[in-house]
């Protein structure tokens, strides 16, 4: 509650302002100081921490928010904490860039049919089953023109691939022993 209305008031009524600022605990110094528009050191601090914000926020093309400022202004010696930075940074319409979310490259089909597990999780390499136990994997990769998805398919037990397919050029290339079996 701002009680320098009320004393002002008080003043305009021609009561006692010592009175008035005694019973509202203000010092009639800071009323007056008040009523001159003369801002407080706090105001003044305020307004030279919003400067050398808005300089930092400038020089890190707008990408840092008011953590990192903070961090920043610790280490020059400026006695802030992160939450008045976090207030000035508000009050300045400046807002840190965050990450985008993770975006969701897969999502299953709940009516697919689940396939059974022939191999029981078990991928140890054995020297004497080659060419029996094939496990792929999907991964995109980025590039110039684009997202490249590269899918494999390697044996478990020589660690070789057996084949790969991009999505935008089908190739497959099996081994001739693959072939066989």
């Amino acid at each position: 509650m701002k009680v320098h209305p009320f004393i002002e008031a008080e003043k305009q009524s021609g009561h006692n302002v010592k009175r008035a600022c005694e019973l509202l605990e203000v010092s009639r110094s800071a009323f007056y100081a008040r009523r001159q528009g003369i801002p407080g050191p706090r105001a003044v601090r305020d307004a030279h921490l919003a400067e050398r914000i808005a300089e930092i926020h400038r020089y890190s093309r707008g990408i840092y928010g008011a953590p990192r400022i903070h961090a920043i202004l610790q280490r020059e010696g400026a006695g802030c904490g992160r939450r008045r930075v976090a207030r000035l940074m508000r009050a300045a319409g400046l807002q840190g860039r965050h990450r985008r979310r993770r975006q969701q490259t897969t999502v299953a089909d709940p009516h697919a049919v689940l396939r059974p597990d022939l191999i029981g999780r078990d991928f140890r390499p054995d020297a004497a089953a080659i060419n029996t136990r094939w496990c792929g994997d999907i991964t995109y990769l980025p590039t110039e023109e684009g997202w490249l998805y590269l899918a494999t398919v390697i044996d478990i037990a020589s660690r070789r691939v057996v084949g790969w397919a991009t999505a935008d050029h089908l190739r497959t290339e099996l081994v001739a022993d693959a072939l066989e079996a």
